[in-house]
């Protein structure tokens, strides 16, 4: 059976709303990557060496990285080879296979991209980020899906450095129905998350979800200020944070990449969120971040809605890339 026939399987079992919204979200990259690679087989008939030349060139300006490409070319050679392919139409389905190897890698498929919440008691999960990659949009969406799958849920204001964050969060609290513990605007973020802790603790909350800064007068304060929110979460709760988000623009290309890569270092970041994924079409930076870090995308946000915040499959995201060759299987 060809890749392209079961993904459709594999995604047959899960909701035709999934690959909608997937392909829907990724039309500006599917537009942009799928036409230049239509055009590369267009152009060479026979699979040689300055077919994978060009097809590297076009998997760098998706933004793939050139870690991950010089990776992914070693292994589309060594499976042309293998396979016997001689036409370069039968390499596209090839590229989309090797996408999803890529980004599971060892791991079990599905597994990483899971949410780890305390199974009993409070679940607590810190989102870190730069201002204006939608960290606080981020939160407001994922406290939206969180209650529909029957979770309660609070939110703690603890971004008290940039003037409006307090308001901007309490807005979406709002919008989605949950408490939010705040503080006035320059007060100490760890003062506030410790008191949103409390406050969920004693209401019996089952997530709280806490904003932080994404700015200080350096990057070296903006990290202690985070090691010290950690350490005042892991004093009250052992084992938390439960996760630790990292929010990121996909439309920022490599400067996420660099983003990535600085949080990393500083803080345990256990997951990524990439914000507007439907505006780039550059959505090869999934990939780069995976390989490269090894840290799994938790979640993607797939357009303006509440319910666009969507759990990262790799599958639908491939499909989301494919999905016009995809669907004439």
């Amino acid at each position: 059976m060809s890749f392209f026939k079961k993904l459709k399987e594999k995604l047959n079992l899960k909701t035709e709303e999934t690959s909608d919204k997937y392909k829907d979200g990724l039309s500006k990259t599917r537009n942009s990557f799928a036409t230049k690679l239509n055009d590369l087989v267009a152009k060479y008939r026979k699979v040689d060496e300055a077919f994978f030349e060009e097809l590297e060139e076009v998997l760098i300006t998706a933004d793939v990285g050139v870690n991950t490409v010089m990776e992914l070319i070693d292994e589309l050679e060594m499976e042309v080879k293998r396979r016997k392919i001689k036409d370069t139409s039968e390499v596209v389905e090839v590229i989309s296979e090797k996408l999803v190897e890529i980004y599971y890698g060892d791991d079990e498929e599905g597994d990483i991209e899971k949410l780890h919440l305390n199974e009993e008691g409070l679940s607590v999960i810190l989102f870190v980020g730069v201002n204006g990659v939608g960290k606080t949009t981020t939160i407001g969406k994922l406290a939206h899906r969180l209650k529909e799958e029957g979770k309660s849920v609070m939110l703690a204001a603890g971004d008290t450095f940039r003037a409006g964050a307090i308001d901007q969060l309490n807005v979406w609290g709002d919008r989605v129905g949950v408490e939010v513990v705040k503080h006035s605007e320059g007060s100490d973020p760890a003062a506030v998350i410790y008191d949103g802790i409390q406050a969920a603790k004693s209401r019996g909350v089952d997530v709280l979800l806490c904003d932080t800064a994404g700015r200080l007068q350096n990057k070296v304060n903006l990290m202690n200020e985070l090691e010290k929110v950690k350490r005042v979460i892991s004093k009250e709760i052992p084992d938390a944070p439960h996760e630790v988000l990292l929010v990121l623009d996909a439309t920022t290309g490599q400067n996420a990449m660099s983003q990535a890569k600085t949080f990393s270092q500083s803080t345990n970041v256990t997951g990524i969120v990439l914000s507007k994924l439907d505006g780039t079409a550059k959505g090869g930076i999934i990939l780069a971040i995976r390989n490269e870090l090894s840290i799994p995308v938790k979640f993607v946000g797939l357009g303006e809605k509440v319910t666009d915040l969507q759990p990262f499959d790799a599958n639908a995201y491939v499909y989301g890339l494919f999905a016009d060759l995809v669907d004439k299987e």
